[in-house]
């Protein structure tokens, strides 16, 4: 439906928590606690594959990935709502706005695309180890990752130039701490269900196809294992996978509730809690899960903390 007798608006304000009077000053505290650790934890990550020659093999170089995508992912929406929790009133551009939307589903539709890599890349090293060192070469792990980033940067350009062409009306409030699709489609001023079912049909064929993959791999992966004569290589193999696979709930229980429903059924508070947990909270999270539940990166971590210990 048009919205007529409304105002074309060019800058919008981001409400963020400005319900939650007289706790901003605390949440501030709390996200800029969170964000620093997930900025130091995946950086240390990094620095550990790449710095530690033993953990040169395919895993650990999808690792990697992973957290710098989570560096990026964070970094593109909790600057802002630090700034909005600390500054009231706080305008942003609708090209800002725009930007920021287009980004934060760039670097959410790559983590799509790279968990199903490091499901297959899970499913080639218990299915078909014999073959794994042939298979998962260095040239085809850097396909397989530059194909994730780069289905992740065409992924939401299309509904990011949907949103670029839009009217927007006031009130040019979106009650949201970042710059989401059904914030956005909702501030416009023309009829936009053509659009909200394209983008669904997006979101579903990314996400669930990218789910169902890893669950098929892992499928495989249980199958493979529960032929293993013996109890010791069974806990082996399942230790393998217990931190991706922890991670991929986390991840799709999260993302699947945001984004495969339809927006007009959009409960922006409800969203935002959610938002909260997988924009702040899981990329701190996931270094961790990863670091406590892997010996190598354990041992990696030991060797890092003694060697920074002993230097003066």
């Amino acid at each position: 439906m048009d919205k007529p007798n409304h105002t074309v608006v060019s800058e919008f304000f981001l409400l963020g928590f400005q319900a939650m009077k007289g706790l901003q000053i605390p949440l501030f505290c709390i996200f800029l606690a969170f964000y620093i650790l997930t900025i130091t934890s995946n950086l240390a990550i990094i620095a550990i594959v790449k710095g530690y020659q033993r953990l040169h093999t395919p895993m650990y170089f999808f690792l990697g990935n992973f957290s710098l995508l989570e560096i990026l992912y964070t970094t593109v929406t909790v600057p802002r709502m630090l700034a909005d929790l600390l500054m009231e009133h706080n305008p942003i551009s609708s090209k800002a706005c725009i930007v920021q939307f287009y980004f934060l589903f760039v670097f959410g539709a790559t983590e799509n695309l790279l968990l199903a890599v490091m499901a297959y890349d899970r499913y080639v090293a218990i299915c078909r180890p014999l073959h794994y060192p042939t298979i998962m070469t260095s040239k085809a792990c850097s396909m397989l990752a530059s194909t994730a980033w780069l289905g992740g940067i065409l992924a939401p350009a299309l509904p990011a130039l949907w949103i670029s062409s839009l009217v927007f009306c006031s009130p040019n409030e979106i009650d949201h701490f970042c710059c989401d699709f059904a914030p956005l489609l909702k501030l416009s001023c023309t009829d936009t269900s053509t659009k909200e079912l394209t983008f669904l049909v997006l979101a579903w064929v990314l996400i669930l196809g990218c789910f169902l993959l890893i669950m098929a791999s892992y499928g495989l992966i249980i199958f493979s294992i529960l032929r293993i004569p013996s109890t010791e290589g069974q806990k082996k193999a399942f230790s393998t996978c217990a931190s991706h696979l922890t991670v991929v709930g986390i991840f799709y229980g999260t993302v699947m509730f945001m984004y495969i429903r339809p927006t007009s059924r959009t409960r922006f508070h409800l969203d935002k809690v959610v938002s909260v947990f997988y924009t702040v909270i899981t990329p701190v999270l996931n270094p961790i899960i990863y670091s406590l539940r892997n010996q190598e990166v354990k041992g990696a971590l030991r060797r890092a903390m003694q060697r920074f210990c002993a230097l003066p």
